[in-house]
C-alpha cells in the first residue's frame, strides 16, 4: 500500500507474535471451487490459461522453461497439500510471453484483488517444500480468508484498503449456513472489500475481537475497517444475512458512518474518568 501503515493492520501483526509460526490456511471451501486432483492442469495455449485463472479464486502456476529443473518437483509436491488452490503448469512460448514470463516462474494469481505474484529465478533455483509452501499459505486470499497467523500476511499485503470481519464462533449452531450466506455477499464486492473470517473460538483471536470494542456476548458480530485511515464499524448480529452484509458494505462505501457514535463513547468515558 502506498499510504502509512494503518493501526489495525499494526496490531493484526503484533497479535501473532509468539503465535505457531505455520498454520495452514483454513479458507472456506467453495463449491465451484478447484478440484482435488493430484496433478496440475497443463495450459497449453493462452486462452486455457486465461479461463483457468479466472475460473479459480486462487491459481498456481509454474511457468517452466525446463521441466528437469528441481523446482518442477517440488511445485508438483504442492497439488496435494492445498485442495483449495488450483495448480497450473505451462512450458508454451505464447503463454509465457502473455504473463511477462522471461524465466523459470512460479506464480500466484489472486481473483479477490486480481494480484499476480511472482517468486523470481533466483527464488526458483533455491525453491524447497517449506519455502514454496509458505509463499502459498501467506499469499492464497480467498473471497473468505480466515484469519491466522500465516494468513495476516497476505492480509496485510492486500491491496483493497476495505476490511470487513465476520467474528463468529465455527462450532457455533449454524454456523455453516452463516457462512454460506457471508461467500455469497463477498462475491458482490470482490475487488472493493477483502472479507475476512475470525474465528472466536481460538483464543487468540480474543485481542483481534477485543480490538474492535467487542465482548464475547456481543458475537457474532461484523466489523468494518479502512485501513488507510482507521475509519471502523461494528455490527453485532443474530446471523448473517445477505442484506444486512451488503446494507453495511454499501454504506461505509458511500460514507456513511456511525463514527460519531464511537466518538461519543470516548468522550462519554473521558468524561466519567
Amino acid at each position: 500500500m502506498g499510504a502509512p501503515q494503518s493501526t489495525w493492520l499494526f496490531v493484526l501483526l503484533l497479535l501473532t507474535q509468539g503465535l505457531p509460526p505455520r498454520v495452514a490456511a483454513e479458507g472456506p471451501e467453495s463449491s465451484d471451487g478447484p478440484s482435488s486432483g493430484q496433478e496440475p492442469v497443463w495450459l497449453t495455449d493462452v486462452p486455457t490459461a486465461v479461463e483457468f485463472i479466472a475460473a479459480a479464486e486462487v491459481a498456481v502456476i509454474g511457468f517452466f522453461q525446463d521441466l528437469e529443473i528441481p523446482a518442477v518437483s517440488v511445485f508438483h509436491s504442492m497439488v496435494k497439500q492445498f485442495q483449495d488452490v488450483a495448480f497450473g503448469v505451462s512450458t508454451n512460448s505464447e503463454v509465457l510471453t502473455h504473463y511477462n514470463i522471461t524465466g523459470n516462474t512460479i506464480s500466484l494469481f489472486r481473483l479477490v484483488d486480481n494480484e499476480q505474484l511472482h517468486l523470481d529465478s533466483e527464488g526458483i533455483e533455491n525453491i524447497d517444500d517449506t519455502k514454496l509452501s509458505r509463499f502459498i499459505e501467506i499469499n492464497s486470499l480467498h473471497l473468505v480468508t480466515e484469519y491466522n497467523p500465516v494468513t495476516v500476511i497476505g492480509l496485510f499485503n492486500s491491496l483493497i484498503p476495505i476490511h470487513l470481519l465476520l467474528m463468529i464462533n465455527k462450532a457455533s449452531p449454524g454456523y455453516e449456513e452463516n457462512m454460506q450466506r457471508y461467500q455469497k455477499a463477498a462475491k458482490q464486492f470482490r475487488g472493493k472489500i477483502l472479507f475476512i473470517l475470525v474465528n472466536s473460538g481460538v483464543k487468540e483471536n480474543g485481542k483481534v475481537i477485543s480490538f474492535f470494542k467487542l465482548k464475547e456476548s456481543q458475537l457474532p458480530a461484523l466489523a468494518i475497517y479502512q485501513t488507510l485511515d482507521d475509519e471502523w464499524e461494528t455490527l453485532p448480529i443474530a446471523e448473517v444475512s445477505e442484506e444486512q452484509v451488503q446494507n453495511l458494505c454499501d454504506g461505509f462505501l458511500q460514507g456513511k458512518r456511525l463514527r460519531d457514535n464511537h466518538e461519543s463513547e470516548e468522550r462519554a468515558q473521558k468524561v466519567e474518568l
